[in-house]
């Protein structure tokens, strides 16, 4: 039986450990990594420069791929190796508008102690964007593209919008915790109306400009909303809402 036991121990195959791969090697690798990373990033850019060059040339939404890809400079392969087709791309072009109006927002009211004028600062802000020049060559993927992905694709739209809305929830989140808040309200729930409301309103406020011998202001949807979510504009809050502003109509 020792024998035995003797021969099986010899006849076992040594166990190795894997080998790792050489630091030089690892380097050259995540050096590489970061240069393809990159490129395609580059090429992402040139792509949705591309497409909102012709979006404000046109006014709609009315391009094709190839029109992107020549204006880009780039090959049609690349473009498919970026994104799926148009549609991808128009999600793109719109999770970027927003993420840069949460980050616009959140850079302007960043200083500011009280909640409730960042509140102000933020509804404001929200409006307001949908009239800038570069707004308005975005206004397509707000009044065309948005409303049929709301219908078709919600969760992207879901996705799109959840910078913005968890901006504007954290200041909700602060007006709660200071009092300034509904008690029946919920920060989430409130931040995603205010932001709904002012981006629904700004949009509409100027597509028949002949309808609208009165457009609606910033300030009236700042008072509008105040009022939802606050319980009533009084005195106070319109007080520190324009210690940084006149809120005059």
């Amino acid at each position: 039986m020792q024998y035995v036991l003797n021969m099986a121990q010899k006849t076992e195959l040594p166990v190795t450990m894997p080998k790792e791969e050489p630091a030089w090697k690892q380097r050259a690798v995540e050096r590489s990594t970061r240069a393809a990373k990159l490129r395609a990033e580059q090429r992402v850019v040139q792509f949705l420069d591309a497409a909102q060059a012709i979006i404000a040339e046109k006014g709609s939404l009315d391009l094709t791929v190839q029109e992107v890809v020549d204006r880009s400079r780039q090959s049609l392969r690349s473009f498919y190796q970026h994104f799926s087709g148009k549609h991808e791309l128009l999600l793109a072009l719109f999770e970027n508008a927003l993420s840069e109006s949460a980050e616009e927002i959140s850079e302007a009211a960043a200083d500011e102690p009280d909640p409730l004028v960042q509140l102000r600062i933020a509804v404001r802000l929200l409006f307001e964007q949908s009239h800038s020049d570069q707004a308005r060559q975005r206004r397509p993927l707000f009044t065309d593209f948005a409303p049929q992905l709301l219908i078709s694709h919600p969760a992207e739209v879901k996705v799109a919008h959840a910078p913005l809305l968890a901006v504007i929830t954290e200041m909700m989140t602060r007006a709660a915790a200071s009092g300034q808040l509904r008690s029946d309200l919920r920060p989430r729930r409130a931040a995603a109306m205010v932001m709904q409301t002012a981006m629904f309103l700004s949009q509409s406020n100027g597509v028949a400009a002949g309808e609208h011998a009165h457009p609606i202001t910033a300030d009236e949807v700042w008072a509008f909303c105040l009022t939802g979510f606050n319980g009533s504009a009084n005195n106070t809050a319109n007080g520190s809402a324009t210690s940084n502003g006149s809120a005059t109509s």
